[in-house]
C-alpha cells in the first residue's frame, strides 16, 4: 500500500477496483435471479449492510472505498434483480424451467 500511496496511484487502483467490482455484480444479478428468482434481493441487502459496516471500520482509505463500492453495488443490485425479472419476461434472458 505504501508504494501505491507514495506514487499517487490510489485513484487508479480505486478506479480499477470499482470497474472490477461492478463487473462482478452483473453476472451475480443474472445468475441470482435465474436460480433463486427475486427472492435473492435480501442477500444483496445483507451484503450491502455488511459492506457499509466494513467500510466504516477500515483504517486504510483504499480498502474503505472498495468496501463502500461493494456495499452500494449490492444495494444497486436489489433493484437490478427486479429489472432482471422483467428482462426474462421479455425474453432477453433465458427462463429457468422448474423440474
Amino acid at each position: 500500500m505504501d508504494f501505491i500511496e507514495s506514487n499517487n496511484l490510489s485513484g487508479l487502483v480505486i478506479g480499477l477496483a470499482t470497474f472490477l467490482i461492478i463487473g462482478l455484480f452483473h453476472p451475480l444479478v443474472i445468475k441470482g435471479e435465474y436460480y433463486f428468482g427475486v427472492n435473492i434481493w435480501w442477500v444483496f441487502a445483507l451484503m450491502g449492510i455488511a459492506g457499509c459496516v466494513c467500510s466504516v471500520m477500515m483504517d486504510n482509505l483504499i480498502l474503505s472505498v472498495m468496501m463502500g463500492v461493494v456495499a452500494f453495488s449490492s444495494f444497486w443490485s436489489i433493484g437490478e434483480v427486479f429489472e432482471q425479472r422483467k428482462r426474462v419476461e421479455k425474453g432477453w434472458f433465458p427462463k429457468r424451467e422448474k423440474k
